[in-house]
C-alpha cells in the first residue's frame, strides 16, 4: 500500500469518526447546568402548557396523556415514565418526568448517577433496564467520551417544580415487550416497550 493511499483511508476514517461525533454531540446537548431531554414532555409542560410538547429534532413525542408507569423515590420525589420507544437507530429511548411533590428543594440527586465518575456530572446515568425474560440487564448508553446518553444537570429540584428526563439504552430483542426500570432511590417500574 503506498503512502499516498494509506492518507486516504485515515483521513477517511477521521471523517467518519467526526460525523459520529457530532451526531452525538447533537444528541446530548451542551455542558450547560439545564436538564436535558432528548425525547419527552417539555419543561413547558411543567409550567401548566402541555399542548404542545417540544422535543429533539427527528424524535418521537410520547403522548401526553399516556402514563406508562409512576414509582414513589424519597422525599416526595415522584418518577412518571410516558414513554418506552424503540428507536429506529437501534436504541431504546424511556423518558418521562421527575416531580418533587415534597414541601421542600430536593438536592439529593448524586445517587441517580450510580456508579458514573465525572464525565456526565449530575445525570441519571445510574437508571438500568431488566430484561427478566432474557435474563439480561442493559446500562445506560454513553457516547464517544463517555457521557450518558441521558439528562444531566440534575442537581436541584424545587418543590413543586417538574423535570423531563430520558435515558437511551441498547435495543433489547424484538420479542422483548416489557421490562423492569430500575433508577436509584425509586421503585423498581414495570414498562411496556411500543414500536
Amino acid at each position: 500500500m503506498s503512502t499516498r493511499h494509506s492518507v486516504k483511508v485515515r483521513g477517511g476514517v477521521a471523517a467518519v469518526a467526526a460525523v459520529v461525533l457530532a451526531i452525538t454531540v447533537a444528541g446530548c446537548g451542551g455542558g450547560d447546568d439545564k436538564p436535558k431531554a432528548a425525547p419527552g414532555p417539555s419543561s413547558a409542560k411543567s409550567q401548566g402548557d402541555s399542548s404542545k410538547p417540544q422535543t429533539s429534532s427527528g424524535e418521537p413525542k410520547p403522548a401526553q396523556t399516556e402514563v406508562l408507569a409512576t414509582v414513589n423515590g424519597e422525599q416526595g420525589m415522584t418518577l412518571t415514565i410516558n414513554s418506552a420507544a424503540r428507536d429506529a437507530g437501534g436504541f431504546l429511548t424511556i423518558s418521562g418526568q421527575l416531580k418533587n411533590t415534597g414541601s421542600q428543594a430536593f438536592g439529593s440527586t448524586a445517587a441517580w448517577r450510580g456508579n458514573e465518575l465525572n464525565s456526565s456530572g449530575s445525570s441519571v446515568a445510574g437508571v438500568t433496564l431488566v430484561d427478566k425474560a432474557g435474563k439480561k440487564r442493559y446500562y445506560v448508553l454513553r457516547d464517544t467520551e463517555g457521557r450518558c446518553l441521558c439528562t444531566t444537570g440534575l442537581t436541584i429540584i424545587e418543590a413543586g417544580q417538574t423535570v423531563p428526563f430520558f435515558a437511551q439504552f441498547p435495543l433489547p430483542p424484538a420479542s422483548t415487550n416489557q421490562v423492569d426500570f430500575n433508577m436509584p432511590t425509586f421503585a423498581t417500574a414495570t414498562v411496556k416497550i411500543s414500536g
